[in-house]
Formats: C-alpha cells, structure tokens, sequence
C-alpha cells in the first residue's frame, strides 16, 4: 500500500511543448516540490502531424499565435531538444530533491516510425508516451478534438469518432515499439459535445478491451490521467486484460496543475491491487 504520499505525475508539458501558453518547466518543478511528489516527467509534445484546421477554429489559432498555412492545415513546432535538455539540467540543479525525469508525449508514432526513432535517437528520453491525438477523415488528418467540436465536417457522429480513435489506439499499441505507456486511452471524452447526450466508457467496452489486451500483451502501462479523471471501470478492464503497470498523469500545461487529482486517482487504482514499485519515481504495479 501507498504511504499516503501522492505518486509521480509521469506525463506534464512546460514552455517546451508547442500548446504549453502558460507552461514553465521550472515552475512546475517547484509546485511538485510542494505537493511532496517523488518525482515529475515532463513529456513534451511531439508531433509531425499536418492538421486540417475548420475555418471556424482559425481565427482562435491565431490569437493563441498558432498560425495555419495557406492550405487551412496546421503544424505544430518542432521540439527544441537541445533548449529542452539545457532546462532539465538547470532544474536538476536547482530542484536535487525531485527526481526530474526527461520523456516526450510521441503522437501516432505508428504514423511517423522514422521521426520518431531519429526524435528518441537524439536525446535520452526517460519515459515515452504515445498518444493518438488525430484521425483521419476522408483524406486528410485532424485533431480529434475537432472532430467532436462544433465546426465537426459532416458525415462522422461522435460515437464512431470514438470508435476510429480506440481502432487508432489499438494500431500504435500493435505496431509501435518505441513507446513505454499508453497515454489518455479516453481522450475523445474530454471533447464529448453535450449535444449528442450522455456518454459512457461502458457504451465502448469491446474496442476499451481489445487495446488493453493488446497492450497487457506487450507489457507496457497504461496510464491514469487526471485531467479528466479515468473511470474505474476502465482500470477494472485493465486489470482482466492482464494489465500490470499503471503510471499517472495530470497532463498539466502549467505549474497549477501538476498533480491535479493524484490523491483520488492513486486510491482508485489501490483497490485494483496496484501500489509503488522499488523505487518513488517508477510505475506503479500489481
């Protein structure tokens, strides 16, 4: 059983990460010293993705300085790896009592094999999340998030939206080598439109399964990420599936919410058998 104290938040983005507005890896450092976490990874975005953008989100692109091309398609800035790793050492440094852990968040890495082994080729990255961030709909990737908006293209409802992102999900687990954890596996629901009603994990079940078995079987961990809290139902499937590793991750893109939601987030996962492994920075295991 735990100790009581909050475990490592293993998935945050600072001023590195392309979205990161308010993020400071710095910062952020000093607000997990507060909290008491054992440690803190800080796994910037990484993706080679050309997003299709709806003209209705453009104009708020814009003013967050995110600016798409001429052809109504986005790409996001490239990780400044070397200014990232400088960062690091400078907080080692400063912060010798938090472990500071190096990672990147990979978006369908599946997608993109080269740059993505030339990415993790460069620099040591400790702990590597892939993600599904995008889809493709006739032709052309966008952000999931997008697809679920108000300026959605027509013809894609949003329960098969979900159902193309765990078929995503499933294809990184099932062909990529490179990533360690599953990250945000109910991303879709963060986006869900109130206008379509109430959702529920278990209206998904098959497809949550088929990527946990999928990624039991290759002995990597899912993660628990609080920004929106995972349901626990989703942990109970990962534990039949023969999951034994969870990380936890507030995915916080500024210092305030570093570890938001670690104490109600460790608790459920404790019922399902699963505590701190050897040492305070690793995953946690059952």
């Amino acid at each position: 059983m735990n100790d009581g104290g909050l475990p490592p938040d293993g998935h945050t983005h600072t001023q590195w990460s392309w979205d990161a507005d308010n993020g400071s890896l710095e910062g952020s450092c000093a607000r997990a010293v507060e909290l008491g976490l054992p440690a803190i990874a800080f796994t910037e975005h990484v993706d080679a993705v050309r997003w299709a953008v709806p003209p209705a989100s453009r104009e708020a692109m814009r003013r967050r300085g995110l600016e798409p091309d001429d052809h109504g398609r986005f790409e996001p800035a490239p990780l400044d790896v070397d200014g990232y790793l400088d960062t690091i050492e400078r907080c080692r440094h400063r912060f010798p009592q938090l472990r500071i852990v190096t990672g990147a968040e990979i978006g369908e890495p599946h997608w993109f094999p080269t740059e993505t082994r030339a990415l993790l080729q460069r620099g040591d990255f400790e702990r590597v999340l892939g993600s599904v961030h995008s889809l493709t709909h006739e032709g052309r990737p966008w952000a999931t998030d997008d697809l679920l908006g108000a300026a959605a293209p027509t013809g894609l409802g949003p329960h098969e939206v979900v159902r193309r992102y765990l078929a995503e999900a499933l294809a990184l687990v099932t062909t990529d080598t490179t990533v360690a954890v599953l990250a945000h596996i109910d991303f879709p629901f963060r986006h869900w439109p109130a206008a379509a009603g109430e959702v529920s994990v278990t209206d998904f079940q098959e497809e949550f399964r088929a990527v946990l078995r999928e990624l039991a079987r290759s002995g990597r961990a899912l993660e628990v990420n609080t920004l929106v809290p995972l349901d626990a139902e989703v942990v109970r499937w990962w534990v039949q599936e023969g999951g034994t590793a969870v990380t936890f991750g507030s995915d916080a893109h500024e210092p305030t919410s570093v570890g938001a939601g670690f104490s109600a987030a460790s608790a459920m996962v404790e019922a399902y058998g699963f505590g701190p492994g050897s040492h305070a920075h690793e995953v946690w295991v059952r």
